[in-house]
């Protein structure tokens, strides 16, 4: 009943939504000036170049009042020579104060004063680049990606610099050509701008719709020509020195190991990249997650290489769902990503997560007329039982319509395993965000069969998804998929098959125009997975019965959840080498409710908690979990985490615990040193990772990394170290 009352919400959602503000009618246009006397970057615009710029200064508000003028002035203007293209932005702070707490160069700083420049510069309102900028001078970037998504780990080579005074700050901003893939013979790229005022969170943008921007509604620069990229290649070699000890064994061992990438434009908009002996010893480590569901958890790519151009092996919009409240829907990623056909961390990584040598790989991405083309091979080597491997991904895609896209998608190799596999997929994605009154309408349809050696049938998955994802009034979104009980993307990730996921949302989000008060959103999200026998496995509602957000930033959730799961064969769920709790088969009908509070990072002490009780597995649960922060100046911050899950079962008890303790000493913003400590009483592991960074520039850095691992081995609370490595690496870009 209730997947038929969102079904009907949905459908009656075109026809019943609140009419969000259209803040801007049409493309606007800038014609850009090009110099021959390039401004010194330093943070102040008083070069004569910058007299000669067109100005940009009529943005307006998306948020808190779509459409009002900003609190505060600002003014743009625009240069490009035969390298780079200058923005040069002027943020006024004349009534409000300016805030920038975050300094280390690399850390997203999403409470800041900030100013970003977005590009479309293949004017195909599809893709395009978002560079961004405190007012400290951090950089962040990101790629987008299926036009409304953004991919902030994507790296790219850029400059700016910044400068403060009484009445607000200025940004100076380098982006060179040789960073970002264009078409040549188009001198019109899409383009448009966003301010964040932090007191308040006011968001200002030039070109928005429906409160959002994205290269479906960028403005236009007209002008760009003769632009040099150069030869197109950046040769970065780099070497890293690591020591180990493994304390059960008694041994110790060093190993140095030169690493090198290779990035060559094969067309301004076609890219290629080799790489040899590939290092990721300075990459972030994981986040541990509690886990006490009966499937696999999922955790995100984190290294650079697989990053780059990341957005166009993305298929099926597989992993997205945008919920209410401006927050992620309460469905949970494992089962958003079921099905993915590529998934990168299936490669250099065993199941356990040990690294795994790759010995050397080569990638071509870009784009050509209207087809998007991606095509990856990896040679990793051999480890433990498992043979050297070739590798392949390929993925091309097709602008059609307006905003849409049909693509294919092969990948071949299983890194796991010595048998072959394959597979092979096709996926349509619509889009459409010009609907009238400022709504937007999305889905996708996708297909997939494997291939492995030895499996016969039942290879096959399927998916189809509807939503309609206003930013005001009524909302919802319906989806299926199937996944048949071999389908096997070796590549790719997989948590649950023999499956039939149906999932819908549907929800109404209130927007307020006073001094604290953001936004009201309640609604229901709904989840029921069948076996393809058609037995019920799992299904969970969740009734949103409000989510409260502020002009700060603060937040206040009430959730009751009601969870039916069906357990066909008996569930271990809990096991720390001494007490084994194993739920028995039968059908389990549970409820929670949970109430979450998060206060803004604007302030030095922050941090959220979230407290959840009720039945669970014939039993009962009671969860907690939070963190709090204190960042007394913007050179030191220190958060403490900490989830606690007290499960009473008729089998038995336990209480799982995970703890994190995390420092961040911002010396400037080139040189950072951050320490994280992570425990979880399941494993009786407590990890060390503290890094040493600097970055004296954009495409060079240096890590000093020393990860500890220490275990409780009997389980008396008397910690001793089992293992250890120490690694130095140093890395140089080379531009040509």
């Amino acid at each position: 009943m209730a997947l038929v009352a969102l079904a009907t919400g949905v459908a009656l959602t075109p026809v019943l939504a609140q009419q969000p503000v259209l803040e801007t009618a049409g493309p606007k246009t800038i014609r850009i000036v090009r110099t021959d006397a390039p401004p010194v970057l330093d943070g102040y615009l008083d070069e004569p170049a910058w007299a000669t710029a067109e100005v940009v200064d009529d943005l307006h508000q998306m948020l808190p009042v779509p459409g009002a003028q900003p609190s505060e002035r600002t003014t743009v203007r625009l240069l490009y020579d035969d390298d780079f293209l200058y923005v040069g932005a002027r943020m006024h702070h004349d009534e409000i104060p300016m805030l920038a707490t975050r300094l280390r160069q690399g850390e997203s700083y999403w409470g800041d004063d900030l100013f970003s420049v977005m590009l479309d510069t293949f004017n195909d309102q599809r893709n395009g680049y978002r560079f961004q900028v405190n007012s400290n001078g951090l950089r962040m970037e990101a790629l987008f990606q299926d036009i409304t998504r953004e991919l902030w780990d994507w790296n790219g080579i850029w400059d700016v610099e910044v400068s403060k005074d009484e009445t607000g700050w200025t940004a100076e901003i380098a982006i060179p050509f040789k960073t970002i893939s264009f078409d040549p013979q188009n001198d019109t790229w899409g383009l448009n701008f966003r301010r964040d005022i932090a007191m308040g969170d006011e968001r200002n943008g030039w070109v928005s719709y429906n409160n959002q921007q994205n290269p479906a509604n960028f403005g236009r620069v007209v002008g760009l020509e003769n632009l040099d990229l150069g030869m197109g290649l950046d040769i970065v070699p780099s070497l890293a020195v690591t020591g180990t000890r493994d304390y059960a064994a008694g041994g110790d061992d060093s190993t140095t190991a030169p690493s090198l990438d290779v990035y060559y434009k094969l067309s301004p908009s076609m890219n290629a990249s080799l790489t040899i002996n590939t290092d990721f010893s300075a990459t972030e480590v994981d986040d541990r997650q509690v886990n006490l569901t009966r499937f696999g958890l999922f955790f995100p790519e984190k290294r650079a290489f697989f990053l780059r151009e990341f957005d166009i092996f993305q298929f099926g919009r597989l992993g997205r769902i945008q919920g209410g409240g401006g927050a992620r829907a309460t469905f949970d990623r494992p089962s958003l990503e079921n099905g993915s056909p590529f998934f990168s961390r299936r490669i250099g990584l065993s199941r356990t997560g040990v690294p795994v040598d790759l010995e050397y790989g080569g990638k071509i991405s870009g784009r050509a007329g209207r087809f998007d083309v991606g095509a990856l091979a990896i040679r990793q080597g051999e480890f433990e039982d498992i043979d050297a491997t070739d590798l392949f991904v390929g993925r091309v895609a097709a602008n059609v319509l307006a905003e849409s896209s049909v693509g294919l998608i092969a990948t071949n190799g299983d890194p796991r395993s010595n048998l072959d596999n394959s597979l092979v997929g096709v996926d349509f994605r619509y889009l459409n965000t010009r609907l009238p009154g400022g709504r937007a309408l999305e889905g996708e349809a996708w297909a997939q069969r494997s291939d492995t050696e030895g499996v016969d049938g039942d290879d096959a998955a399927w998916g189809l998804r509807l939503r309609s994802p206003n930013t005001a009034g009524l909302r919802g979104g319906l989806g299926i998929k199937e996944i048949q009980e071999n389908f096997n993307p070796a590549i790719g990730f997989v948590t649950r098959s023999d499956i039939r996921d149906t999932m819908g949302e549907v929800g109404y989000m209130w927007r307020f125009r006073r001094p604290y008060l953001r936004s009201v959103y309640s609604g229901l999200d709904a989840q029921r997975v069948d076996s393809l026998a058609g037995e019920l496995q799992s299904e969970i509602l969740t009734w949103r019965l409000f989510e409260i957000s502020s002009n700060r930033r603060d937040s206040l959730q009430l959730y009751h959840y009601q969870t039916t799961e069906v357990l066909s064969e008996p569930f271990p769920i809990w096991d720390d080498g001494t007490d084994e709790i194993v739920i028995p088969t039968g059908s389990y009908r549970f409820d929670e409710t949970e109430l979450s509070l998060e206060a803004g990072e604007l302030r030095k002490v922050f941090g959220n908690v979230s407290v959840r009780s009720g039945d669970f597995f014939g039993g009962s649960r009671d969860s907690v979990s939070g963190a709090i922060g204190w960042r007394p100046s913007m050179h030191f911050t220190a958060q403490l985490g900490y989830e606690i899950n007290d499960v009473t079962l008729p089998q038995g008890e336990f209480v799982a615990r995970l703890v994190t303790l995390r420092s961040d000493v911002v010396f400037s913003p080139t040189l950072s040193w951050v320490t994280l400590l992570q425990y979880d009483n399941y494993s009786e592991t407590l990890g060390i990772n503290t890094r040493l960074h600097w970055i004296p520039d954009a495409g060079r850095q240096a890590f000093l990394v020393l990860n500890h691992g220490m275990q409780d081995f009997d389980r008396d609370n008397s910690f001793k170290s089992a293992t250890a490595d120490l690694t130095l690496k140093y890395g140089y870009t080379f531009r040509f």
